[in-house]
């Protein structure tokens, strides 16, 4: 692995107590990529940082160096230069700043003299994040560059699964992290040619490894904040102590859990349960300090259409079968208005108290008004309007 480069946006904690971790183990020179001046400053100052990994079992620290850091506002050309000559780039900088990273990537792509293809690899908690940086970057490259893509890029969907909560005040780069991960990758992509990263798993199809992971552990993870929220929990793991609001997160997830092995036969019905309960599990453990704001952030996003709420309870809806649970979820997330230092949760209040029921739930949820799910979603959006009003 000598020689290997790994390029990563976003210089966050994902950023550098997962994605960074697992390239640095993989022998590869890490170069972060940030607009953000005060991360990319102590990068440039610091020559290691120590990502911890907790769990019921204790706590292990590793050292993370051979790295270095380039600020994308002033060193523009340095960034294209980077990712013309490295073997993979990834990120980690939210949904919304994929279009903003596409051009960079496409520069270094339209640049790149390397014999191999550079791996292009999202890490967001997103569906197909990868297909959608690729839609951007494709609008950059030349026209040489498209028609001999396959020699200079190759792009793949990923699913990533780890849980990092608030961190200590005075933690500077170091990261806090649980100890149990998931990242899964497709395969098909690289031909047979995947990079040589430790800890990742190859599939040949990624669809039943992101539906479980989004419905079961973001699903179950977003109930228990939402509720805690509304109850006045400060930690997630309180919630999950609470007999109330621990079966009604068991039971939101025997709704997913019924999709899921409706859907994807090949995860058996006793798979699927061994799954939940590793994940309320994890949830559950009070050395992570998850508070519920923190998880419950940015609310559009979670109650969009294909997010961890809406998504599982229209494919339900159109089987026939029962979302009462997630539709109790979902009215908690209604709830989550006006949250300190959370601007979506600002606009949810906005758009609940500026439009009507069916305008607010077309708006929030990308429902069609036919489609099965509407009319109840409809009545719980109406429900929290007269009771913010």
């Amino acid at each position: 692995m000598a020689g290997k480069k790994g390029i990563h946006f976003g210089g966050g904690n994902i950023g550098r107590g997962f994605v960074a971790e697992f390239l640095h183990n993989s022998g590869y020179e890490v170069v972060f990529i940030d607009v953000m001046d005060a991360i990319i400053e102590k990068l440039q100052k610091t020559k290691s940082y120590d990502v911890t990994e907790i769990g019921p079992d204790g706590q292990t620290t590793f050292t993370i160096d051979n790295y270095r850091a380039l600020n994308s506002k002033n060193e523009m050309e340095k960034v294209v230069e980077e990712i013309a000559t490295a073997d993979i780039v990834t990120c980690a900088v939210g949904p919304n700043i994929l279009k903003f990273i596409a051009e960079p990537i496409a520069k270094g792509i339209n640049q790149r003299q390397k014999k191999d293809p550079i791996a292009v690899i999202a890490c967001e908690n997103a569906i197909g994040a990868t297909d959608t940086l690729k839609g951007f970057i494709m609008e950059k490259l030349n026209d040489d560059t498209k028609s001999n893509l396959d020699s200079k890029a190759r792009f793949a969907n990923s699913a990533i699964d780890r849980i990092v909560p608030i961190q200590d005040e005075d933690a500077g780069l170091n990261v806090k992290i649980e100890k149990f991960f998931e990242w899964c990758v497709e395969s098909a992509p690289f031909g047979g040619s995947e990079p040589d990263i430790k800890g990742v798993h190859y599939v040949e199809d990624l669809q039943p490894y992101i539906e479980r992971k989004l419905f079961t552990v973001n699903t179950g993870h977003a109930t228990a904040a939402y509720y805690g929220h509304n109850r006045g929990k400060k930690y997630v793991h309180e919630v999950l102590e609470d007999k109330e609001l621990h079966d009604i997160v068991q039971n939101t997830l025997k709704e997913t859990a019924h999709l899921i092995c409706s859907k994807h036969t090949h995860i058996s019905r006793e798979e699927q349960s061994d799954y939940v309960q590793r994940i309320v599990n994890r949830i559950s453990n009070p050395v992570l300090k998850d508070v519920v704001e923190r998880v419950g952030r940015a609310p559009l996003r979670k109650l969009s259409r294909k997010e961890r709420f809406i998504g599982p309870a229209a494919h339900l809806a159109e089987m026939g079968e029962k979302y009462d649970c997630l539709l109790g979820g979902m009215e908690m997330a209604l709830r989550f208005q006006n949250v300190e230092g959370d601007e979506e949760s600002a606009e949810l209040a906005k758009i609940l108290k500026e439009q009507n029921a069916k305008e607010a739930t077309k708006k929030l949820t990308g429902l069609e008004e036919s489609h099965p799910l509407f009319a109840k979603v409809s009545e719980v959006v109406e429900k929290v309007q007269k009771d913010s009003a």
